[in-house]
């Protein structure tokens, strides 16, 4: 049974991730970080229910302020993937997203359902102008659903963040509250 959420498909729920659930995210990060850690930072850092708790309880603090927040994504009672706004800033009008999804649960729409919800959400509940999707040129996955959500690629941030001992490239895909008319 769950309070709040919002069905993506007959078997599977986009829901608020919230610090009670520590333990369950650290074991589904456990299961799946060879899978999340090429491409989430905090896929290196989230190895217990400790760092789980204090991963989501930074999330739980910034949403209390109305400005980003996390969810999880459950197939079938289990989790299976997340969808967070990263950066959530009312004051300008823009909020970054991001999506991540286990193997087992990819090929189902699940991700494209989600941050498409979620973009809706953003832009006509919340009034936000622009959703953000940055993303790094080598994972194809996530750009096809920038492309799919009908984000424009707007550029490349050449070498912006040290990740995995480089420096790494980000895409950046938005999507304008006009772009949804």
């Amino acid at each position: 049974m769950t309070l709040f959420g919002h069905d993506l498909t007959d078997s599977a729920q986009l829901r608020p991730l919230e610090p009670w659930q520590a333990e369950e995210f650290a074991g589904y990060v456990e299961r799946v970080r060879p899978h999340l850690a090429p491409w989430l930072p905090w896929a290196h850092f989230v190895v217990d229910t400790d760092s789980a708790r204090t991963f989501l309880q930074r999330y739980a603090d910034t949403q209390s302020q109305d400005g980003g927040r996390i969810f999880g994504i459950w197939v079938d009672g289990r989790m299976e993937g997340g969808a967070l706004f990263r950066i959530f800033d009312l004051p300008t009008g823009v909020c970054e997203m991001g999506v991540w999804l286990s193997p087992d649960a990819q090929g189902k729409g699940l991700v494209t359902r989600a941050a498409g919800y979620l973009a809706d959400w953003a832009l006509r509940v919340r009034g936000m102008h622009r959703v953000e999707w940055r993303v790094t040129p080598a994972n194809e996955r996530s750009i096809a659903v920038a492309k799919r959500l009908g984000m424009r690629y707007e550029g490349t941030l050449r070498e912006v963040f040290a990740f995995d001992g480089a420096r790494q490239d980000l895409e950046i895909w938005a999507l304008l509250a006009g772009d949804r008319a």
